[in-house]
């Protein structure tokens, strides 16, 4: 019994720590995103893509650098949590 129990935890382990790293990544990606949109300059245009589509709208630069943010701050509590 107390083999399948530490088999269990190691593999719930691994499972963790995949998503520890996949959560790196995408955390990485936004810092990126967040940098690029707050060194463009004023007369810039920002596009936002329509959730589940290949359609982008024109969008206020503010506007998604705040919510780009705002997505950076949840991503880093939850990997905080982990």
């Amino acid at each position: 019994m107390s083999t399948q129990n530490f088999q269990r935890t190691e593999v719930d382990a691994q499972e963790e720590l995949a998503v520890k790293e996949e959560l790196n990544k995408k955390i990485k990606e936004q810092k990126i995103v967040v940098d690029e949109l707050s060194n463009l300059k004023k007369n810039r245009r920002v596009y936002k893509q329509h959730p589940n589509s290949n359609i982008f709208f024109m969008a206020d630069k503010e506007e998604v650098l705040s919510s780009c943010k705002k997505e950076l701050d949840t991503m880093r509590k939850d990997y905080q949590d982990i």
